[in-house]
């Protein structure tokens, strides 16, 4: 069968969209990486291993486990963000132009550069991702009033929240979106609680992927099997040009990974998870998934609930009930080598993101 051919039946002509923009993704990221681990060894963008926890005492186990990785350059994560930028503007404005230079008209198909779909979650992916990237400026030249550099957690949180807001403000007040799916259940209209809720599953995807990013390869890991699972919701939802924005980061990430695997070259840093997270809960909101959001990373439940439960027991209790915090950490603890704790990590999410897949497509929403 000719190409052609191929070109009348939509839902082919949408999977192979979806799968070149990963395609895409992938190699636009692969190419940038090499100039941009230049720029972060030149520039001495090296992390520093933290020597308190959030409660403000001595690290002693976490620190010494990874001493090891001091030097290791962040800010890796300017790469995903960057490349799903230029591929978004250059489906766009690029594709067209090539689309008649080379007489295919299935390069112009390429555009996912919508606003309805695309224009939201790609704004939060580069906001956050600025900030992130502000973040870790500060903490690797230890600049800011937090003890080592960087911004304190309470300023990130209320950036977080502005985004959150403003995202809220979207969904509420121009998209007109006030209710929540509950899977083969239906539909609930809950008004302006639509607003906390929606700040709340960012906060939640945003932190929870900055807590998890402790590892090599571990959050990019997890990212990927999630978006991965997103766009496969967005896809079957009819929304062809979300999903192929998740394709667009999930090649992206598959690139980052790459050089993210143990002994990791570089880090995501907060460019990195800070932005995908945000977006990740965007894009959950996006498919009216919000409860199915929590089933795919459950890993982030995990993690985020073990630090809640370890710094409430330390404050109340005085005693711990991991070994270390958040869970990553607890393993290594155990004597659990870290590429396994990572991998076992993969797996985990893997299985929890297809009975996310089952359960929200079962019980599709609107």
């Amino acid at each position: 069968m000719h190409f052609a051919q191929f070109e009348t039946i939509p839902d082919v002509v949408n999977v192979l969209k979806i799968m070149a923009t990963g395609f895409f993704a992938f190699v636009l990221a692969f190419a940038l990486t090499p100039l941009w681990t230049k720029i972060l060894f030149k520039y001495k963008t090296g992390i520093k291993i933290k020597e308190n926890s959030v409660d403000g005492k001595k690290l002693t186990f976490v620190n010494q486990l990874h001493a090891a990785k001091a030097g290791t350059p962040t800010m890796g994560g300017v790469i995903i963000w960057v490349s799903v930028l230029i591929l978004a503007f250059g489906s766009h404005y690029l594709f067209p132009i090539l689309a008649k230079w080379f007489n295919i008209n299935f390069i112009a198909r390429l555009d996912f550069l919508s606003r309805r779909q695309v224009w939201l979650p790609l704004f939060v992916l580069v906001t956050s991702g600025v900030l992130g990237l502000a973040d870790d400026f500060m903490s690797v030249r230890g600049i800011g009033k937090n003890k080592g550099g960087g911004m304190r957690f309470a300023m990130r949180f209320w950036w977080l929240i502005l985004i959150a807001g403003v995202g809220a403000w979207w969904f509420y007040g121009k998209l007109g979106w006030d209710g929540i799916h509950v899977p083969g259940i239906g539909d609930f209209d809950i008004g302006w609680w639509y607003v906390p809720l929606f700040i709340f599953v960012i906060l939640f995807s945003a932190i929870s992927s900055n807590e998890t990013d402790g590892l090599d390869g571990l959050n990019a890991g997890v990212l990927l099997i999630s978006f991965s699972a997103f766009a496969t919701i967005a896809f079957i939802n009819g929304r062809t040009d979300l999903a192929a924005f998740c394709a667009a980061i999930t090649g992206a990430l598959l690139a980052f990974l790459w050089f993210n695997i143990y002994p990791a070259r570089f880090f995501m840093g907060d460019t990195g998870a800070m932005a995908l997270g945000t977006t990740l809960g965007v894009v959950a909101m996006l498919t009216n998934s919000a409860l199915v959001l929590f089933v795919i990373v459950f890993i982030y439940v995990l993690e985020s609930g073990s630090v809640v439960i370890q710094l409430f027991s330390k404050k109340f209790l005085h005693r711990k009930v991991f070994l270390a915090a958040p869970l990553h950490h607890h393993f290594e603890a155990r004597g659990w080598p870290e590429p396994k704790v990572v991998m076992r990590a993969w797996v985990f999410t893997a299985v929890t993101a297809l009975a996310g897949l089952i359960i929200g497509i079962l019980g599709m929403g609107k």
